[in-house]
């Protein structure tokens, strides 16, 4: 059954949410996951310069979350809490063979992103038995029955990873729940897990933890998907609204994956009618040279998880 739903504002519904565990039940992966690891120690990559410059130096971030709607529907991503009560449906994959087969607990009033137009992402968590169940291109035929481009299940107490070449609901083979800015956690004073970003150009390639690529070019100006950024530390935060510091410290801390193929710097979120306009405005002040890329091969171990090393 779906629940922990609340009204945002009176708009739309939005999920319940307070720290990283928020009100699911579970922790969001093991502390040793790559997800809850801070970054803002380890070395610049060499070609950050070129992937900044590639992504868009002078190409502000931009925060696609809000309390507002565009084109009538709400912006960001959003998600649902459900337990193992709620029936699970099949679902029909057009990407079968790198998809998950399901059946998915999707409930009557499943929200998608963009009210099912673009990406139309859908994002279930399963929160008495900590499953991820997440889909891309979720929509539903005339006769009431699923179909998604594809589809992933993580497990939220596991380091696991897709199997190498696997995409996920993200062209990264990532999970999308997990890097979302969420207004609970801005509220409650600290992210203390990576975000999620997207940028215009990619390299035919992937890093660890990313299983999975979309591009057809090559060369070292390309960003390969899984690539960190961070805001750098000598950006000075401390003039930005308080929301907007609890988003610029956690991309200073733990940064950014590259997850997928979109605009340029759009920093993804859920929708949230709590969301000020002060703090997406804030956070739009920001440019592509206020970031660099960082080299995360020290915390890599097995290339099957996401448990980071041990030193």
């Amino acid at each position: 059954m779906a629940f922990a739903i609340v009204a945002g504002c009176g708009r739309w519904p939005v999920a319940r949410a307070g720290t990283n565990s928020e009100s699911l039940g579970c922790e969001v992966f093991p502390a040793d996951n790559i997800w809850n690891t801070r970054i803002d120690s380890l070395p610049v990559d060499r070609n950050s310069d070129a992937y900044i410059g590639t992504i868009g130096a002078d190409k502000r971030i931009h925060p696609d979350f809000h309390s507002r709607l565009w084109e009538g529907a709400p912006i960001g991503i959003p998600y649902i809490l459900v337990d193992s009560r709620q029936a699970k449906v099949p679902v029909k994959f057009k990407y079968s063979e790198e998809s998950d087969p399901g059946p998915y607990p999707i409930p009557a009033d499943m929200p998608l992103e963009s009210n099912g137009k673009g990406d139309s992402h859908a994002i279930l968590i399963e929160r008495d038995t900590c499953k991820l169940y997440e889909l891309f291109s979720a929509g539903k035929d005339a006769d009431g029955n699923w179909h998604a481009g594809s589809g992933a299940v993580f497990d939220l107490r596991s380091n696991g990873l897709r199997r190498e070449g696997m995409t996920s609901a993200d062209a990264a083979g990532l999970p999308i729940f997990p890097g979302l800015v969420r207004y609970s956690e801005v509220i409650s004073g600290q992210i203390r897990h990576a975000l999620r970003f997207t940028a215009p150009q990619t390299r035919r390639e992937h890093i660890w933890p990313a299983t999975h690529d979309a591009s057809h070019l090559n060369g070292d100006r390309y960003p390969p998907m899984g690539q960190r950024f961070r805001l750098k530390a000598t950006v000075d935060i401390s003039h930005y609204s308080r929301d907007a510091q609890v988003i610029m410290l956690a991309l200073k801390q733990y940064g950014m994956f590259l997850a997928d193929n979109g605009s340029p710097w759009f920093l993804n979120g859920s929708p949230d009618g709590r969301w000020p306009d002060r703090a997406i405005d804030d956070l739009k002040s920001l440019h592509g040279t206020d970031f660099e890329a960082v080299d995360e091969f020290s915390l890599r171990g097995d290339n099957k998880s996401g448990q980071v090393r041990k030193k």
